[in-house]
């Protein structure tokens, strides 16, 4: 299909489904799901995962989910709920990337915008980067409203703005492996860790006691062993600490050498329409959160 068509079928799409989602967010979500999964959403008696979090997102709505999504203001809430030796070091913040002085930033960073997901640049060395294209993509992210694509109304309640982190990287000078705790009703329940980064990503997930859950698509799974990190016991710590008001949350961390270090606090992972997951995958993380009353 031409680029251009498709740009404009795309556009069109997006400004009907936030048109109708103005009216009716329960409506609009579900002829999305339909969309994006194949699958009918069942609202009045969700049982699998992407059905609660859908249910969440529309019947339970806390501003701390916000807040504990900006990339900027977890800072403050990890220091008044958790522990700040969790956190990167935050090295700048930004209302705009033309207050970016290039010069200053380290050869290894990140740059970040706080309002959505996937709003990064990250390097390991910035003469490889072009100044004027960084500048440029992330003037366009900080205009966008990233709620709208997946209709995530928590994110467009953040505050743009861009911040500067440290560069994380093992002693072998590689990216960490990610692992990313799924918290229910409070309490840290299993583990997804993404390996591999650098090349093609592997997921895999085990339980807290290190046993394979064969809840995805086995064509994600890593051929080389995942072994327990040695602070699994304090990222399992951490993230209940954080998860405590919170129906679901994904807490996510970074294995530094021994050093834990928060990544980020994800509320609707996949915008709550994740294909990924096997059919038992989806019930099993479904019979793990008992939805709340609605608020």
């Amino acid at each position: 299909m031409n680029f251009s068509i498709k740009f404009y079928i795309e556009n069109t799409w997006l400004y009907a489904i936030n048109c109708l989602n103005a009216i009716s967010p329960t409506y609009a979500t579900k002829i999305l799901h339909y969309r994006t999964t194949k699958d009918f959403l069942n609202l009045k008696k969700p049982v699998t995962f992407n059905e609660k979090l859908q249910w969440l997102k529309l019947y339970w709505d806390d501003p701390l989910i916000s807040i504990c999504a900006d990339k900027y203001e977890i800072y403050n809430y990890v220091k008044l709920n958790g522990n700040p030796k969790i956190l990167n070091n935050l090295l700048s913040v930004y209302d705009s990337a033309d207050q970016i002085i290039w010069e200053e930033l380290p050869k290894k960073f990140a740059l970040k915008c706080t309002h959505g997901s996937g709003y990064n640049i990250v390097t390991n060395n910035k003469s490889e980067l072009n100044q004027l294209e960084v500048i440029e993509k992330l003037n366009k992210w900080m205009k966008e409203k990233f709620g709208r694509y997946s209709l995530e109304p928590h994110y467009d309640k953040i505050k743009p703005r861009i911040i500067l982190e440290e560069y994380i990287e093992s002693s072998q000078g590689i990216l960490p492996i990610d692992y990313k705790i799924y918290c229910f009703n409070g309490v840290a329940k299993l583990v997804l860790i993404c390996s591999e980064r650098e090349n093609d990503i592997k997921l895999d997930c085990f339980d807290l006691e290190w046993n394979r859950l064969s809840i995805m698509n086995k064509k994600y799974e890593s051929n080389i062993e995942i072994k327990r990190p040695d602070c699994f016991d304090e990222m399992i710590q951490h993230a209940n600490l954080l998860a405590k008001p919170f129906p679901f949350v994904r807490v996510d961390f970074y294995d530094k050498d021994g050093l834990v270090i928060l990544g980020e606090m994800t509320f609707t992972p996949a915008a709550n329409m994740d294909v990924d997951y096997t059919d038992y995958g989806q019930k099993y993380l479904g019979d793990l959160l008992t939805l709340p009353k609605k608020i």
